[in-house]
């Protein structure tokens, strides 16, 4: 499957616009291509109890198992200013979940697969184990 990664980064910047960070000022979006060819976002949400902020990734994933779920192809999340961002590793886990090892995220050294971003990663097929 083709990877449009300037729609992904443009989709990214769009939804990054929507985040609701009164706390950190810190917007966050994601746009993520899913292996039925549907592109999926996430924006940051924040909350008076600080821990309770949930990442743009975290919606991401709402987004995608909401609207029929899949596999993620490749990914894009953008900062404030629509640099790339890296996720967190809290981040790198739920995108690993839904994406495994040949998800691609872009950096600014271009595409990386999620076997870079988080290797040696735990998953569901370790549980049976």
């Amino acid at each position: 499957m083709e990877i449009n990664w300037e729609l992904l980064h443009s989709e990214a910047k769009s939804i990054m616009l929507r985040a609701y960070s009164p706390y950190s000022k810190f917007p966050v979006g994601v746009a993520a291509l899913v292996d039925d060819g549907r592109i999926i976002t996430g924006c940051n949400v924040e909350n008076a109890s600080y821990g309770l902020g949930l990442c743009a990734e975290c919606s991401l994933i709402s987004n995608l198992i909401g609207s029929g779920g899949g596999r993620l192809i490749a990914a894009v999340c953008v900062d404030g200013a629509g640099n790339f961002l890296s996720p967190c590793g809290r981040c790198r886990q739920l995108l690993f979940e839904h994406g495994g090892n040949n998800l691609l995220f872009m950096t600014p050294d271009g595409p990386n697969a999620m076997s870079r971003l988080l290797p040696w990663a735990f998953g569901p097929d370790d549980l049976p184990k």
